[in-house]
């Protein structure tokens, strides 16, 4: 298996319709491996996504970049209703910050630090 196919972020749930653990691959969201326990999900979600960046690679076609391995710089843009920007701004004006401060405090409070969910 190509070292790189390791750093991909991989996750393994529990599927209550298919009673099965189904590991998953965030940048292959088509693919997906049901097993009976999660080492096993894990496994085969690896190995598919390992057989599908090969033939990618075979056809010459483009591979997803891991998240793992993407540069960030830290900004982003988001568009919000002129309503929530006005309280927003508000918000910032009486807690005496700017409203990029405000924006970044609440989601570092409510985004999980981790794709499980887990700060």
């Amino acid at each position: 298996m190509n070292l790189a196919n390791d750093r991909y972020t991989y996750r393994v749930t529990w599927s209550e319709e298919d009673q099965e653990y189904v590991g998953l691959c965030v940048e292959f969201p088509s693919l997906s491996w049901l097993a009976a326990s999660p080492e096993e999900a894990l496994a085969g979600i690896r190995a598919v996504v390992a057989e599908v960046v090969a033939d990618m690679e075979e056809s010459h076609e483009p591979v997803p970049q891991p998240l793992a391995t993407r540069r960030y710089s830290g900004r982003f843009m988001v568009r919000v209703p002129p309503d929530l920007h006005r309280r927003l701004a508000l918000e910032a004006a009486e807690a005496g910050v700017s409203l990029n401060r405000l924006a970044s405090t609440k989601l570092t409070y409510t985004a999980p630090s981790t794709p499980g969910g887990h700060p």
